[in-house]
């Protein structure tokens, strides 16, 4: 009986320890993500099942069950790779698209009405949206972003608009100098794709952390300025209105700016909802940078890389002339697959042969400004390829001077070709022969405007031009209405311009003075019928001269 007693004791015994280690087996094999049992495998771990199967007079003591093998995980399914930077574009959305708002509609059933126009835009931006969405994925700014150049520039690098703003980003000259932009003769860095990219970015940011962290005040203010939006929000403040973007009264180009990135990534975001097909873009670096190492001419480059003037400008928009801009950026954006070509080539190149020069004797009577006008080029421009501090200049000396190693039409997007091809694109529209006129000395587009009784605003947009924009002298520019034109007797004055009564000094010319006070001196004849009609001016005479102030050293 006793016998009886104790075998039931360690019956229950090893039930009871058995019992207590099984769950431990089976919860690791539950998180080890093992499929789901089998009859084999619960016969295995059931702990009934164990206790009747093992003997218990060879237990021994400090034995363990065996601990069934754990199946090993599934292959983790990779996501499939993203081949199509507008894909990017969609995994990187954070924007609200506020399709309820009826401003955004009426810019989507724009967008949806016109697919070639999104083909167009597709077209341009497939060299430069890979770098721009890089870029804002880098600082963790929503892919939105990556749109806006539809709406400002339609992804053209050279958009120009008559309220002077330029390039993809579309910069006015303040903000672009203010955020790093070099704008001067050999280049306009708003059009540069990396520098301006990047400074519209940081205007944006800095935007966005001063307007209470809203991307669609930022964007409000990156169309109409900071402190547009911030009077409309001081009024809506006073009337205890909402601050937000759609509750602010401001101006109406604005009010549309911002539905309609909205409308135009909501399309992005899913194409197929509105039945277009999007023009894929390949995600990966169309250009690679390369550094060059001093100015080159452009058509030499083009040469070196196997690629058109056209491409390489495409990818160096920021260029206005023929070459790179000899204080540099001395590097350019070179097709990615034309890379180890141009490298190669470039370095074959001597240095000496990398910009083409042409000597100019200097005659008795002529100056640097002269000198500069007769080849379409600035003072600056020859004092810094003849390295020289001052103005003097000797006759009989020799001045080199920059020149393009190829004719014109090898250069057809340079500042010069470009507002050549405008010019004729102006004269078709407006169905008749312009007068052509060659900027002198001293001239602005206002005194232009009012020598031929035309406005400032319609002359600046027949020339592809802001009203502010300097003039060279040497450029070509149209004007139209000939036929109701009649050349005004002397400039009407505005706040700017100055009638001078002059006294001519000893050893002064019409030139001399013309040249002092950036005037024609054809300008000084018409202004001054009695001195026009004699071959020689007198030291004491007096003469009237119309001075534009802004213009003057």
């Amino acid at each position: 009986m006793k016998y009886l007693i104790k075998f039931s004791t360690i019956l229950l015994l090893v039930v009871t320890v058995t019992a207590c280690q099984s769950p431990g087996i089976h919860n690791a094999s539950a998180q080890a993500g093992s499929r789901p049992d089998t009859p084999e495998t619960q016969a295995s771990t059931d702990p009934l099942y164990n206790a009747v199967q093992i003997p218990v007079e060879v237990q021994e003591e400090d034995e363990e069950p065996a601990s069934p093998a754990i199946p090993a995980p599934e292959t983790e399914v990779q996501p499939p790779e993203v081949t199509n930077v507008w894909q990017r574009i969609r995994e990187g959305m954070k924007l609200d698209h506020h399709l309820e708002q009826p401003r955004v509609q009426a810019e989507l059933q724009w967008y949806v009405q016109h697919p070639a126009y999104l083909d167009r835009v597709a077209t341009r931006a497939s060299r430069y949206l890979y770098y721009i969405v890089k870029e804002i994925e880098r600082r963790h700014l929503p892919t939105e972003l990556a749109l806006l150049p539809i709406v400002e520039s339609a992804y053209d690098p050279f958009a120009y608009s008559y309220g002077r703003a330029s390039g993809l980003w579309q910069f006015i000259p303040d903000t672009g100098k203010r955020y790093g932009l070099t704008i001067d003769y050999w280049m306009d860095g708003r059009r540069d794709i990396p520098e301006a990219t990047n400074a519209a970015l940081d205007y944006l940011q800095n935007l966005h952390q001063s307007l209470d962290d809203s991307w669609y005040l930022a964007l409000a203010a990156y169309n109409s300025g900071e402190g547009n939006v911030r009077s409309s929000m001081r009024k809506n403040r006073r009337h205890h209105k909402p601050l937000d973007f759609w509750s602010l009264g401001l101006l109406p180009e604005t009010r549309a700016y911002v539905p309609r990135l909205l409308a135009i990534s909501a399309l992005i975001a899913n194409p197929a909802r509105y039945h277009i097909h999007l023009k894929p873009i390949a995600n990966k670096p169309y250009w690679e940078m390369v550094d060059i190492g001093s100015q080159i001419d452009l058509a030499k480059a083009a040469e070196l890389a196997g690629i058109s003037t056209e491409e390489l400008y495409l990818l160096n928009p920021a260029f206005n002339r023929w070459s790179t801009r000899p204080d540099g950026p001395n590097r350019l954006l070179i097709p990615i697959d034309k890379v180890a070509e141009f490298k190669k080539n470039l370095a074959a190149l001597p240095d000496n042969q990398r910009v083409s020069f042409k000597r100019h004797k200097v005659r008795s009577g002529e100056n640097l400004g002269l000198i500069a006008q007769r080849y379409h080029v600035t003072v600056s421009v020859l004092k810094q390829a003849n390295r020289l501090h001052g103005n003097m200049i000797r006759a009989g000396h020799y001045l080199l001077i920059p020149v393009a190693a190829r004719n014109s039409q090898a250069y057809q997007l340079s500042q010069a070709q470009r507002l050549k091809t405008m010019q004729a694109n102006a004269e078709k529209k407006y169905g008749e022969k312009p007068i052509h006129y060659t900027v002198k000395g001293g001239d602005s587009l206002w005194l232009i405007a009012q020598r031929y009784n035309v406005g400032t605003r319609a002359l600046a947009k027949w020339n592809g031009m802001a009203t502010t924009d300097m003039l060279m002298p040497g450029d070509n520019l149209v004007i139209f209405g000939s036929g109701s034109i009649q050349l005004a007797s002397v400039p009407v004055p505005n706040d700017v311009i100055r009638r001078v009564n002059y006294r001519v000094h000893r050893g002064e010319s019409l030139a001399v003075i013309a040249d002092k006070f950036n005037l024609s001196v054809s300008d000084l004849k018409r202004w001054n019928k009695d001195v026009s009609s004699q071959k020689y001016i007198q030291p004491g005479d007096h003469i009237t001269l119309y001075v534009d102030v802004t213009r003057t050293e």
